[in-house]
């Protein structure tokens, strides 16, 4: 049974302040608004908040560091959704005890849109594809500068890879600028710190794949075409538990891959994809997409079948939509993907436990790996041609 709540209570959080107000069940005022700095909240928190109250926060940096601290005071903590709490309880006052207020008198009517609170191994994993995100972005950048001096120079790039390390000295030999050598070794050393930082968080990615969290749920996402170790952590950090998708087209809703509607009076029709959701999983989903239809023959014939008639960008849109809902079902059921082949699954299998020296740092050789990753499909060992 639900615990009985005398008091619903609102903390409009910012980096230096909390500001605290609650209502009761009648909307009465029962806490006025009060602003309380965020090195005091914890010690006021437990000397203040009771056993009977609910609380909402709406989603921040720090949220998770108070909902943390908080669950176990009260009987029920909840995040809000920012955006929709803004649609809801739209104002032309805008103060933070007024939005305190109306924090909490949404929460007393029940109408708080809330956001799904990720366990502590999802945090975690979200926070690394951010941070690995956020390396990749700065390679790039640094590229993108490399590449814009030579064109100011109508310089062509040398053979064997522009950016590799016997290039080095074709770039120091080049005749620019103080300014612009300046820039190229800024660039190239932004280039070798990064790249080693990305090989650290890959490293780690991997070794997060064979945690006992991670380890099954990798395994059926991983025996997927176009789906490799860094993908795979990628879509599972964004949808972390499949229970909370009821329907595969909530899940494809949450990825911003459904189609936008416009339906009013008689009129009726389907727009561009939404873009809603996390940005991530939408483009990890297509750039797997790419990858499926160059390995496998089955979307590979769904992509030829679409791209003539609606585009080739459009097409890998709907594959990747596709290989969502079969995402879905394969998280759901625990099952092996109907459109895998077993050869190529052992390859997948395979590059997954060399990966960073997987395997080795279990104490597992690379055929032990395999046949773990093997059983967590249930696929019997007899059927399964593993090398050694």
């Amino acid at each position: 049974m639900s615990p009985q709540i005398d008091r619903n209570v609102a903390l409009d959080v910012h980096k230096k302040s909390v500001m605290v107000s609650a209502v009761n069940g009648q909307q009465e005022v029962v806490l006025s608004p009060r602003k309380i700095g965020i090195q005091k909240f914890k010690s006021w928190s437990k000397a203040h908040l009771k056993a009977t109250d609910a609380v909402v926060l709406e989603a921040t940096t720090n949220v998770w560091d108070l909902y943390d601290h908080l669950e176990p005071l009260v009987a029920e903590v909840c995040v809000a959704h920012p955006a929709k709490v803004r649609l809801i309880a739209a104002s032309f006052v805008k103060t933070d005890k007024h939005d305190s207020l109306a924090l909490a008198r949404l929460l007393a009517a029940g109408m708080v849109p809330t956001i799904w609170v990720p366990p502590p191994p999802v945090r975690e994993l979200r926070a690394l594809v951010s941070h690995r995100r956020g390396l990749n972005k700065q390679l790039v950048s640094a590229k993108n500068r490399l590449h814009a001096i030579l064109h100011r120079h109508n310089r062509k790039a040398p053979p064997g890879g522009l950016f590799a390390s016997h290039n080095r000295d074709w770039w120091a030999a080049l005749e620019l600028a103080p300014v612009e050598q300046l820039q190229v070794r800024h660039n190239l050393a932004t280039l070798d710190h990064a790249d080693g930082q990305l090989a650290e968080a890959n490293a780690l990615l991997a070794q997060l794949s064979a945690t006992p969290t991670w380890f099954e749920p990798a395994s059926l996402l991983i025996q997927m075409s176009g789906i490799a170790t860094i993908s795979a952590m990628t879509i599972l950090s964004a949808i972390g538990d499949i229970t909370r998708f009821a329907t595969p087209h909530q899940l494809v809703g949450y990825a911003g891959l459904g189609a936008s509607v416009y339906a009013s009076g008689e009129n009726y029709y389907t727009g561009h994809i939404t873009k809603q959701g996390r940005h991530e999983l939408r483009a990890t989903l297509i750039a797997s997409a790419w990858r499926a239809t160059t390995y496998s023959s089955y979307w590979q014939a769904r992509f030829l079948k679409q791209a003539p008639r609606i585009g080739r960008n459009k097409a890998i849109v709907a594959v990747a939509r596709h290989i969502l809902v079969a995402i879905w079902h394969i998280l759901t059921d625990r099952r092996l993907d109907r459109y895998a082949d077993r050869d190529a699954i052992q390859r997948a299998f395979t590059k997954w436990a060399y990966e960073d020296r997987l395997a080795h740092s279990l104490g597992l050789t690379g055929k032990q790996f395999v046949q773990r990753a093997f059983a967590y499909l249930d696929i019997p060992e007899e059927k399964a041609t593993l090398s050694a």
